[in-house]
This record gives C-alpha cells, structure tokens and sequence, in this order.
C-alpha cells in the first residue's frame, strides 16, 4: 500500500502542471483521493473485474492528473504494511472543485450502484497535496 501510494502521489506532483505552473493560485493544493476496497469475493477474479470497473467508469474526469486502480501488491509484507485491502484506487484531482464534481459524477454514481454490493468495506482517504 504505501509503495503503491508513494508511486502515485510522486508521479501526479511530477505531471506537467501537476505543480500548478501558469495556473491562477486559488489557494488550494491538489487533492489526493484514495480509496481501498475489501471485497466479498476476495480472488484474483473478484479483484480483476473491480479494476476494471473502476477503469470503465473513474477514468478521465474533469480536474483528475493522475489515475491507478490496481490489486493489493503481493510481498509487501513489512509489520508496516496494511494487508486489510484488495483493491486501492488511487486519483489526484487539480483542485478540490474538480473532486467535488466527480463526487457527483453520472459515471461515479454508476460505479457505486454497480459494485457497492462486491463489497465488504471501503476506506476513503482525501488529503490536500502541498503546492
């Protein structure tokens, strides 16, 4: 998990504009929202078809620099590793505005109705990434 959030937030800061060059400065940093599904069907198979549901419906939202989906990383298992997950969702939106918007997005809402019943919790985490 943290090499996986590591990996993400270090390559969304590095994204041309991820810094907010050329940009009016409103005050906000970009938002980093994670999200770490366990599921009923916790099989390679239950996971997979999470992934790609999260592809099919979270990708390419206004504001989002960053998007990964992916399985729970086997082998990291140091005493500080959180193994109590199957899949992590990992977007970073430009600005709390654009999170807000995919929060009531069409397709967001979709992913929810479709999935919510694979699973068996869900853990938001949304942090303000320093400029």
């Amino acid at each position: 998990m943290t090499t996986f959030l590591a990996c993400g937030v270090a390559l969304a800061l590095a994204l041309p504009g991820a810094a907010g060059e050329g940009k009016k400065d409103t005050g906000e940093g970009q938002i980093a929202h994670m999200v770490f599904f366990t599921l009923k069907d916790s099989t390679p198979e239950g996971r997979q078809k999470l992934v790609d549901a999260c592809k099919k419906y979270l990708t390419k939202h206004d504001g989002a620099v960053y998007f990964a989906a992916g399985p729970r990383g086997a082998g990291f298992d140091r005493p500080v590793n959180d193994q109590n997950f199957d899949v992590a969702l990992l977007i970073v939106f430009k600005d709390k505005a654009a999170h807000d918007k995919y929060q009531d997005h069409a397709r967001h809402k979709k992913f929810i109705a479709e999935n919510k019943d694979t699973w068996k919790t869900v853990r938001v985490f949304d942090a303000v990434l320093p400029k």
